[in-house]
């Protein structure tokens, strides 16, 4: 590091010489600041890149060139405008930002890098039984025979209370004739989404948070959109089976998978059902299967 850093700061040297910079020393941990720096403004550049703060981003950087023409010919008038009005947008950008702010927040938060470090040493624990797993699938795909409009959400390391609490209480084993019963039209608790924690089924006609992104199809629902929103704001499984075409899809990070079979629902349930198997296909787990064979053949 002191070698590149050396390097870096000789080049330095020799550019500010040409362009008449100031000589300043170059150190590694003006490097790694630089590094940080571009990375954070990179994932930020790509953040307001996938939401509707894009637009309004673009808006900014046109007032923001008017006022650099404004500073090059000595607009007094504009400049003293945009001086105070800096504190005020400032606030008005957190306030017109805040879905997009808290959904950054939430999603920083919810990154695993930090979960596989502490739960390195966890006992393998299944949220919910294979029973289940096999339920739901059955359920799912005979609703869907039938167009069945169904919405499933499968909570996992969020909990989920907001949205259970506008529901009607459950508290009842899941079973498919449970689900199909529940989802029956012109019955009580058809309407919005059940919410199962492991086993359970915990409430029913559950309202979810309606997704706004703009790269979700037209022809695609409320209720996929709500399945998208309650993915976006927490770890959760959501299995959608559409009125009108009959299709099974997932929701899940954010992203949804349309017209699923029973064996890709199946490997999804499954990854859900044994998280912490799940821990060790990454790097970290690698390394955890390969000193374990170590210690197997020696």
């Amino acid at each position: 590091m002191q070698g590149l850093a050396g390097k870096l700061s000789e080049f330095y040297s020799r550019m500010s010489t040409i362009l008449g910079l100031p000589d300043i020393a170059l150190t590694w941990v003006d490097i790694v600041e630089v590094i940080i720096i571009s990375v954070l403004v990179y994932h930020m550049l790509l953040w307001v890149k996938s939401t509707r703060a894009w637009n309004l981003f673009k808006g900014i950087l046109v007032i923001m060139l008017f006022v650099l023409v404004a500073a090059l010919f000595q607009m007094n008038t504009i400049l003293w405008l945009a001086r105070n009005m800096l504190s005020v947008g400032l606030v008005a950008l957190v306030i017109i930002f805040q879905p997009e702010l808290r959904r950054a927040l939430e999603n920083l938060g919810g990154k695993s890098f930090f979960g596989k470090l502490i739960n390195i040493n966890r006992t393998e624990e299944c949220k919910f039984s294979d029973k289940t797993v096999n339920e739901l699938i059955k359920a799912s795909f005979a609703m869907a025979k039938v167009k069945t409009g169904a919405l499933i959400v499968m909570e996992n390391e969020i909990l989920l209370n907001e949205f259970v609490r506008t529901g009607i209480d459950v508290d009842a084993i899941l079973t498919s004739q449970l689900l199909i019963n529940i989802f029956e039209k012109n019955t009580p608790l058809h309407d919005g989404a059940v919410i199962v924690r492991g086993d359970r089924v915990v409430s029913a006609t559950c309202y979810l948070p309606v997704s706004d992104s703009l790269s979700l199809s037209k022809e695609l629902g409320t209720r996929h959109r709500a399945a998208l929103g309650i993915s976006e704001v927490s770890d959760s499984l959501t299995i959608i089976v559409s009125e009108e075409t009959g299709k099974v899809s997932i929701a899940m990070a954010g992203k949804l998978y349309p017209g699923v079979d029973e064996n890709f629902l199946r490997k999804k349930l499954v990854d859900l059902q044994n998280p912490n198997q799940n821990r060790e296909t990454g790097g970290l787990g690698h390394l955890k299967r390969r000193f374990r064979n170590g210690k197997k053949h020696s």
